[in-house]
């Protein structure tokens, strides 16, 4: 490493770029010179021409911004039609959690996950969540001088899977144990990198395991709800399940438009925050704003004002929703051909019922990524601390031609 003088050691020989990203210039590179590419590592959703799926509706909203809106600063916090609208078109349903909701306009959601690790937690302490889980949750809390603690997400295959609630149970007497308190993010429905969506009995259970924890401790609960609208089923009874949660354990809501609008470089999302307590309520309104004006300062008033729109005009949301529910059916068909091809494979994975990605359970993962990447078949190797490997699989940007021989690949 050359000599530095200037940058603060803890900062030295950090990576400039991230992986996913540098796989998949890679790949993208390899197209252009005329080579058959599967590229199945980058999170956007692309129709099976390859092309980015964008919503008609949400681009027109886009186009019919004013310039004065594109070219005034937004309030800091976000402007008031937003921060309510997200909070309704997230909570309308339950009014326990909707009427304890404030909120905050955020570059998209990793501007939420930011806000939500430097307001909960000191720093030195660290933020929860599960072994597999999307990288840049360790790169948000190394940036704010936190760290990243994790616990067995799912019980061995052959128990059956599915979410080991006893783990994270344990995780979480841990935390408070050592700090005090404990901040801990769940990403549900259709988890990145797993694709795994929680049962409504799992839900029950994470919930009563959070009531008990924080009746004798700080706990506060991280939904990143990323993927809301692309996880199995309808998502409105969704939020219902949190009910139980309402005055007992304060709920963080990493909301944002990138998926959901398919306007990723938009960069507009949101926390929202549900705490009971009037006072304490008010006091973290006013953390959040600050943190705001303490880092990008105020959000993109021009994305604010298209996707409000969408948000609250009947006839726009309506077309919207329409919109998306045709890409949904288009995903969820190279779902149901994973799926099938998978198991005729033999392949180890959780349960995959929806959203963009899938993650492969391979000891051997970043050996096998490299061989797949001299097939032309570009995925994410995941290795965890433990040793314990996987292949993410982007199964958004994949046509569904294209999924018998990625599958191939993977066995």
């Amino acid at each position: 490493m050359p000599t530095v003088k200037h940058l603060i050691p803890s900062h030295m020989g950090r990576p400039s770029d991230d992986p996913i990203f540098s796989l998949h210039q890679e790949a993208v590179l390899r197209k252009q010179r005329g080579e058959d590419v599967v590229d199945a590592t980058i999170g956007v959703l692309l129709d099976d021409d390859g092309k980015l799926a964008i919503l008609p509706t949400a681009a027109r909203a886009v186009r019919e911004v004013s310039t004065t809106d594109w070219a005034t600063y937004a309030p800091i916090a976000g402007t008031a039609e937003f921060r309510q609208a997200v909070i309704d078109d997230l909570l309308g349903d339950v009014p326990e959690l909707r009427s304890s909701a404030v909120s905050v306009a955020t570059p998209g959601g990793s501007g939420a996950l930011r806000h939500a690790i430097a307001n909960f937690l000191e720093p030195g302490q660290a933020a929860l969540t599960t072994d597999w889980h999307w990288a840049p949750y360790k790169t948000l809390c190394d940036e704010a001088d936190r760290r990243l603690e994790t616990y067995a997400m799912f019980r061995p295959l052959a128990e059956g899977g599915g979410l080991d609630v006893l783990a994270l149970d344990a995780a979480l007497a841990g935390q408070v144990a050592r700090q005090g308190r404990a901040l801990l993010f769940l990403n549900d429905p259709a988890h990145n990198p797993t694709g795994y969506s929680m049962t409504a009995g799992e839900w029950r259970s994470v919930v009563d395991c959070l009531v008990a924890r924080a009746s004798t401790a700080t706990v506060t609960l991280v939904v990143d709800c990323a993927y809301l609208l692309y996880g199995p089923g309808d998502s409105k009874p969704w939020a219902a399940r949190l009910r139980p949660l309402a005055g007992k354990v304060p709920i963080l809501f990493a909301w944002t438009a990138s998926k959901s609008y398919t306007h990723y470089g938009l960069r507009v999302g949101a926390l929202v925050a549900c705490v009971a307590d009037d006072g304490e309520r008010a006091m973290i309104a006013s953390a959040l704003s600050y943190s705001c004006r303490g880092t990008w300062s105020n959000c993109n008033r021009g994305g604010l004002v298209a996707i409000t729109r969408l948000l609250v005009d009947p006839s726009m949301a309506k077309s919207c929703a329409l919109e998306r529910a045709a890409l949904k059916t288009e995903l969820l068909a190279r779902v149901d051909t994973f799926n099938r091809c998978a198991r005729d494979r033999g392949l180890r994975y959780p349960r995959y019922d929806g959203g963009f990605f899938v993650t492969v359970f391979d000891e051997h993962a970043r050996a096998k990524a490299e061989a797949m990447r001299a097939r032309g078949v570009y995925v994410v190797p995941q290795v965890q601390e433990s040793g314990a490997g996987a292949l993410r699989v982007a199964l958004c940007a994949v046509a569904e031609r294209d999924v018998p021989r990625l599958v191939e690949a993977l066995g």
